[in-house]
């Protein structure tokens, strides 16, 4: 086993202990006396047929995912040829022999199995070579495999999504994510998942540079995560934030069989590369989704139907690749919620990889009137005041906002009136509440003293108190 070299897989299709089985099975079939046979000898056991010494390769099956050990179809003609010269009898080449098309397009290992010693240490490397196949069809994006997967609900699929600063990959501006835990809901019957209550999700906004970096070619939203709190947390404590939400979701590293955890992303391969920065550890078994990637491949076996352009009007190309705003909408979700927030992002990554593998499921509907505050994590900074989808940021002397729709970065919206996100239809007159901004040196109390205030001819607004008398 330790002398070996590479070969290419073609070629290599046939199970070696199926063609014992199918000579078996011949001599069966046909009432061969194999036993009085001087020849007989080599198929008394299946350690016995291994004395021929037999060339084999490990490789897996392209649709059943099954590790094989195999021989080629010139091996079993040597082994004919063999039994002719040595004992003047010709045998035949049986019909029924197992054949695996290969998954594995590299090179494979090389190996001469003479005995049943090697030949056991050999199978017990199958569950491997099993594995390491079916990541790579994970990962590929094959839909059968993709599909088999999510079948068996016991897995936890964990969307993540990174944005950081065009100029400099390094740093990071935020991080979200979303996890669906089918094994737990599968547990207390709450199949199929609602994405709105089923998914643990999460929003961490780096306070050291919110608003600070601005990306121009392509603008995050930080203030419009839309299910659930952001959280503003130092740039040194995400890799400690993300290390601890992943440990909490995985099961031990094995060689042999797959982890709980199934990492998700659209075009995850950026966001790998930005875990394996941060230096956050993650067991060698999980298997990583490509929504990108699985949506290409059903495109391209023609499980999509035909697409167009919605800009230009062209058909789509077999190989072509949709952004995550494509695939929402080609699913036919038109988001609820701002792309280029992370939160967001991670949130409708698994949507559409439910949305994939379970077409009945209903696009979830953010609440935009909860009354959301996000929480710093120890920053003696511009920490946000109030968050309802936009933001107001106590900034000095004036009230800062980021509009619900234009996201970062924030756009100064000083003397005029917002209420819960709204602009007051009243104009410059602003209710405050008991909170109001700092230049007018407390808040209304009540509405009766407004009222006194008016009957004396002036009112309070963001410009001071002015006079109502004409």
């Amino acid at each position: 086993m330790a002398d070996f070299r590479l070969v290419n897989p073609e070629g290599w299709e046939y199970d070696l202990q199926s063609v014992y089985s199918a000579y078996i099975g011949y001599f069966q079939l046909h009432s061969v006396p194999w036993y009085d046979r001087t020849w007989g000898q080599f198929f008394e056991t299946f350690e016995q047929f291994l004395g021929f010494s037999w060339p084999v390769i490990t490789v897996t099956d392209s649709w059943t995912g099954r590790a094989h050990i195999v021989t080629r179809l010139t091996t079993v003609g040597a082994f004919i040829k063999m039994i002719k010269t040595r004992f003047g009898e010709t045998l035949p080449t049986p019909d029924n022999m197992l054949k695996v098309t290969h998954f594995e397009t590299s090179q494979r290992h090389l190996r001469n199995v003479a005995d049943w010693a090697t030949y056991k240490k050999l199978y017990t490397t199958l569950p491997a070579v099993a594995l390491a196949a079916f990541k790579a069809r994970i990962r590929s994006g094959e839909p059968k495999a993709i599909r088999e997967l999510w079948a068996k609900r016991d897995k936890t699929f964990l969307a993540i999504d990174f944005e950081w600063s065009e100029r400099n990959p390094a740093t990071f501006l935020e991080w979200g994510y979303a996890a669906l835990r089918c094994g737990h809901l599968e547990a207390v019957g709450a199949w199929p998942p609602m994405p709105e209550s089923n998914y643990r999700k999460g929003h961490y906004i780096i306070g050291e540079h919110v608003d600070k970096i601005v990306n121009k070619h392509c603008p995050t939203y930080p203030w419009q995560y839309a299910w659930g709190d952001s959280q503003i947390i130092p740039k040194s404590k995400l890799p400690q934030i993300v290390q601890s939400v992943i440990s909490s979701l995985i099961s031990p590293d094995a060689e042999t069989t797959a982890n709980s955890l199934v990492l998700v992303g659209h075009g995850v391969s950026s966001d790998i590369q930005r875990l394996e920065e941060t230096r956050i550890k993650i067991p060698h078994n999980v298997l990583i989704i490509d929504t990108a990637s699985l949506e290409r491949s059903l495109f391209n076996a023609g499980e999509r139907g035909t697409m167009r352009d919605p800009q230009t009007g062209k058909l789509r190309v077999q190989g072509s690749t949709l952004s995550l705003g494509g695939l929402l909408h080609s699913l036919g979700i038109d988001p609820p919620c701002a792309l280029h927030n992370a939160g967001n992002d991670a949130f409708l990554c698994l949507l559409a990889l439910q949305k994939m593998m379970e077409p009945g499921t209903v696009t979830p509907i953010p609440d935009t009137d909860a009354r959301r505050k996000p929480k710093s994590a120890g920053l003696c900074m511009g920490v946000p005041t109030v968050f309802m989808g936009h933001l107001t940021v106590e900034d000095g002397r004036s009230y800062c906002r980021s509009p619900g729709g234009s996201g970062s970065p924030r756009v100064r919206e000083r003397g005029r009136g917002v209420m819960d996100g709204v602009m007051d239809e009243m104009g410059p007159e602003r209710r405050y509440g008991s909170a109001s901004p700092p230049e007018m040196g407390g808040g209304w109390k009540d509405d009766k003293e407004k009222e006194r205030e008016k009957e004396k001819g002036w009112f309070r607004s963001t410009k001071g108190v002015r006079s109502v008398t004409k």
